[in-house]
């Protein structure tokens, strides 16, 4: 988590969407999961739980 604030990135964020993608990607890129490398690569388009849509509507 304090690499997540080093790097003004979402505490929630970053740890949900590496535990989905973490499965599907190659494991000789992992450095690419790390906070800095993921902030530039995934961040934008960070996956989410299908979950998350049904929280949110409930919330509406």
């Amino acid at each position: 988590m304090t690499s997540c604030k080093l790097h003004d990135i979402n505490p929630h964020t970053y740890p949900t969407d590496v535990l989905l993608r973490v499965g599907q990607h190659p494991a000789k890129e992992v450095a690419d999961l790390t906070p800095c490398t993921w902030k530039e690569k995934f961040a934008s388009t960070s996956l989410r739980p299908e979950i998350y849509g049904w929280c949110n509507d409930a919330v509406e």
